[in-house]
């Protein structure tokens, strides 16, 4: 039979058994939800799939199938679990030119977008395998106490069963950030893909499959948060919840886990700065300042959406980013040499509407936006858009638009820089570009960021931390945190 990516991209997958069943403890299961969920192509605007939205008697098989697994799976041993994390990288690879065509038809970034994607997930899944098969050497290590004939030794158990909520904006990667790690830790999984871009996730059900996976380790649940996330959430047989999202939606995770006092990370919103000092070199600058805002149509919780030019190159800056603006093709995602695709659905596109109109209101001065680009006859575009001397009580200056969109101001010292870089109620990520590499990484330091970079476009590794400051959310993924959110540390202490 076809991989399930080749069905859908082949229309196999609208009368495929598929489409009403949950992924439930290695066995596709009808839904008990009735409700159908539209899966859109946002270049062509046509339903491309339709999945049924479960509800919370689905959540509760998935969790008991996980809750039997558990003991095992947490039995089993890092090294053990390393070979099934290594079996997801080996299969995404495998299934690889599906993969990243049926990822840009459901989420409307280019080609080029979806490959670096799938790349990103490859690589978690091997990190952790390396984490996992490192945690067994862990286990047991004497700590140094002061108290003569006593002896204190470090475990790290799972947490247990876990909820995973992952976003539409990138379908696999931040899915790999969640379920790599808790496997890595020997947590089992409930995972609910996003309702948006669902498609691309469902490949991982069918992996789990082809590897032999346990039954019940990983179990996948399409819905929304109506029901699906809500249940999940409350559900007292979750040991702990990691979402990625929204703030308002992170803020009602946070109170159904309080409930309980269940464990959660959260990754939420940004407005991060990109901070230009004098000595930079504009043209180099510009393409930094665009990889930043206008890679997957800055649908990006990190996307440097602020930005802090010294005023003694911002004309230059503008004018260099003005013609790479220009130069930028708007098209279909599978076509090849397009740059920017479509907003992943009509509700984000009209969303970053209401900011532009916001803009048009307070008068903002536009350097290019829809005036200055005629958009593809289909497909739910929106023009690239930078506007230049934006006040910092602007709406659009202090609020995540989440789209293509880039404020700018200019200011006259380093010191100015930093201060309006920190002047938000966010703290993702940052990026300083100067020609002085001692400086860039000297102003970094002071700013309050979980992720900061310096010339340099935004670099996301597997060894490095992700999560931010302030209301860009709790916890960290990604790195050897990623795999401690997952663990619980236990001593065990007595006589030598």
């Amino acid at each position: 039979m076809p991989s399930l990516s080749h069905q859908i991209l082949n229309n196999q997958f609208i009368n495929n058994q598929f489409i009403n069943n949950q992924f439930i403890n290695n066995q596709w299961v009808a839904s008990n939800g009735t409700r159908l969920l539209d899966v859109m192509n946002p270049y062509r605007e046509e339903r491309i799939a339709q999945v049924t939205a479960g509800d919370a008697a689905d959540v509760d098989a998935a969790v008991q199938a996980a809750q039997q697994a558990q003991p095992a799976w947490q039995a089993l041993g890092g090294a053990a679990r390393a070979k099934y994390l290594d079996g997801f990288a080996d299969a995404l690879e495998a299934r690889r030119d599906a993969i990243i065509t049926l990822s840009a038809t459901n989420n409307g970034k280019p080609l080029a977008e979806a490959g670096i994607d799938l790349d990103d997930a490859i690589a978690c899944y091997r990190y952790y395998a390396g984490q996992a098969k490192a945690l067994d050497a862990r286990q047991g290590e004497l700590v140094n106490v002061e108290m003569e004939g006593v002896e204190a030794r470090t475990y790290h158990d799972p947490v247990g069963v876990v909820g995973l909520i992952a976003p539409w904006n990138f379908p696999l990667v931040t899915s790999a950030w969640k379920l790599a790690p808790a496997l890595a830790a020997g947590c089992a999984a409930v995972l609910k893909p996003s309702e948006v871009t669902p498609l691309p996730e469902l490949v991982l059900a069918e992996i789990a499959l082809e590897i032999n996976l346990p039954p019940g380790v990983l179990n996948l649940l399409n819905g929304d948060g109506e029901g699906i996330g809500a249940p999940l959430t409350n559900h007292p047989g979750v040991d702990k919840i990691s979402f990625t999202g929204s703030n308002r939606v992170g803020e009602a995770v946070m109170q159904a886990a309080a409930a309980r006092t269940a464990s959660v990370s959260l990754e939420l919103g940004g407005k991060s700065p990109i901070l230009v000092m004098e000595d930079a070199v504009p043209a180099q600058a510009a393409d930094w300042v665009m990889a930043g805002i206008y890679f997957n149509a800055g649908q990006i919780c990190s996307a440097t959406s602020r930005l802090l030019v010294h005023e003694d190159i911002a004309e230059a800056l503008y004018a260099a980013l003005a013609e790479r603006m220009d130069a930028l093709t708007l098209g279909d995602p599978i076509a090849e040499g397009t740059d920017l695709g479509p907003l992943t659905s009509a509700k984000q596109r009209d969303a970053v509407q209401c900011y532009l109109d916001i803009a048009e209101q307070e008068g903002l001065t536009a350097v290019r936006d829809a005036q200055h680009r005629q958009l593809p006859d289909t497909g739910y575009f929106l023009a690239p858009t930078l506007y230049r001397d934006v006040p910092v009580e602007s709406r659009l200056w202090q609020e995540e638009i989440f789209g293509p969109v880039l404020c700018g101001r200019s200011v006259a010292s380093e010191a100015e820089a930093i201060k309006l870089a920190n002047d938000s109620v966010y703290g993702l990520a940052a990026t300083v570009i100067s020609g002085d590499p001692e400086r860039a990484k000297r102003i970094g330091r002071q700013l309050k960021a979980g992720s900061i970079w310096y010339n340099s476009e935004q670099l996301v590794l597997p060894e490095t931390g992700w999560g931010g400051f302030k209301r860009s959310g709790i916890g960290r993924e990604l790195g050897p945190w990623g795999l401690s959110a997952y663990l619980e540390v236990k001593h065990v202490v007595g006589p030598k």
